[in-house]
């Protein structure tokens, strides 16, 4: 039974509005609720909505530990993504971004004031693209903020100093905003003034700490550089993560619907380690040709594989999108490769899939979410980077951790990969000694970051810190 301290302070959790921002928080958000803490999490009811029906991991009973808010930010046109833009990184969703940004302020300062007069303290953790969420929590008496770094603290290190030795040392190049991610998010960017420059967080919006989305046994040089760094001085880091729950290999989907996806059934019917698991996240959008290449490159290299293949995400998920630019390719595809491999063209359960002990490896964009789940049950990844930090991520995976092999170098981002050259990655990863070594390196490495969030491990015990220090 939670005690008066832990209740008399109310949590708070600002989400940035796409997929796996929502994502990090509502986990964080349930992880804190189990402590006794009084949870809010608040975002535009669309977005609630979408974090809710994503979640899994969790017993939707436990989403009842959780107040949630809508906070009043007008709707915008969904429009589609664009697969033959020139930029790969997701346009279609700024003017979205856009509104919550000049909206979300306002509904949420009413929250925060009503929460202030029944609590001993407010503690918002914001996404840290919501630089708002701080300057809202440093108006009141009785509240404290802190950043979330969704990204790996490594890739934060490159931004404050890009040649630091840690990343000489190992040959990795930090790639510059301007160049990973379109012009025209770069100026929201600078609009929003978030805290993603040198500076940081000025004055009064500066938060108390940083909640880290990264454990000790991915990247503690980074957070030891980090904590050396001028600008946290006076902050207190805490790295809690992996924030997504790490199933084990016999577990089914539980979510909210807590139905089984039938793709769980068909990968208990292939053998051990023999499953190449492809997907790219929920912002990415490849062009025809060249899902017509990685088609063929399936075909080819003869190896049982799970293709997730869907439009990137509008910017409400719920908004009907009709025929997918996919479906024609896909319906012979499927009949060509029934038996081998498995096409889904909804939302995939990738949690589980990463978990299963059929699968060998994972084909990935290198999102931030999608490396955490699959480092943590032990699977390399086969890196495809698309934008914004991903190229970084490569970098960490294949030249840092050594378990990934790169498929297509973000600087080839503008050209169309041949079925040839991604069948020759395949095959090194599934078949090649090369790639039995590194499947086993990340084996270890899987083992190593599930105990950091295991009882009396390193990220179990900085979240017990965090507890501690915003219920003091």
């Amino acid at each position: 039974m939670a005690t008066e301290p832990t209740k008399s302070v109310a949590f708070v959790a600002v989400p940035f509005p796409a997929q796996g921002h929502l994502n990090q928080l509502l986990h964080l958000s349930l992880l804190v609720a189990s402590r006794g803490l009084s949870v809010h999490y608040a975002a535009p009811a669309a977005h609630v909505r979408q974090a809710r029906s994503r979640l899994h991991g969790w017993d939707s009973d436990d989403l009842g530990s959780i107040h949630f808010h809508d906070l009043d930010v007008s709707t915008n046109e969904s429009p589609a993504p664009d697969p033959t833009a020139q930029s790969p990184f997701p346009n279609h969703l700024i003017p979205m971004w856009e509104s919550f940004n000049t909206a979300a302020s306002v509904p949420l300062a009413v929250l925060l004031r009503r929460l202030s007069a029944t609590h001993r303290r407010v503690v918002v953790v914001y996404d840290r693209l919501n630089s708002f969420a701080a300057v809202e929590a440093a108006r009141l008496e009785n509240g404290e903020a802190y950043a979330l770094q969704c990204v790996a603290i490594s890739y934060h290190l490159g931004w404050l100093d890009p040649g630091h030795q840690l990343l000489r040392g190992h040959g990795l190049e930090h790639i510059p905003i301007d160049v990973t991610m379109s012009k025209e998010f770069v100026e929201y960017i600078v609009r929003t003034t978030v805290e993603l420059n040198n500076e940081g967080g000025q004055g009064v919006a500066s938060p108390a700490g940083l909640v880290m989305n990264t454990c000790r046994e991915l990247e503690g040089e980074f957070i030891d550089a980090i904590a050396e760094h001028p600008k946290y001085k006076d902050q207190k880091l805490f790295a809690v993560g992996p924030l997504n729950p790490l199933l084990d290999a016999s577990a089914s989907a539980l979510t909210p619907g807590k139905t089984r996806h039938q793709c769980m059934d068909w990968l208990d019917a292939q053998p051990p380690a023999s499953v190449l698991y492809v997907s790219f996240g929920t912002t990415s959008s490849f062009r025809g040709e060249q899902i017509a290449e990685m088609a063929a490159a399936l075909k080819g290299s003869k190896q049982r594989f799970i293709w997730v293949l869907r439009d990137a995400d509008r910017a409400d998920i719920f908004a009907e999108s009709g025929e997918t630019q996919h479906d024609k390719l896909m319906t012979e595809f499927t009949r060509e490769t029934e038996g081998t491999g498995l096409v889904i063209t909804g939302w995939a359960p990738q949690l589980e899939i990463l978990a299963h002990g059929a699968t060998a490896a994972f084909m990935s964009h290198c999102g931030w979410n999608s490396t955490l789940e699959s480092l943590g049950h032990g699977k390399p990844i086969l890196a495809w980077p698309m934008h914004s930090d991903q190229p970084w991520d490569a970098e960490l995976i294949c030249k840092y951790l050594k378990v990934g092999l790169l498929v297509r170098p973000w600087k080839k981002h503008d050209q169309v990969v041949p079925a040839e050259a991604i069948q020759e990655v395949i095959e090194e990863a599934m078949l090649s000694e090369k790639g039995m070594a590194m499947r086993q390196r990340a084996k270890v490495l899987g083992e190593a970051v599930r105990a950091s969030v295991a009882k009396g491990g390193s990220s179990s015990k900085d979240l017990d810190d965090f507890i501690a220090y915003i219920t003091r």
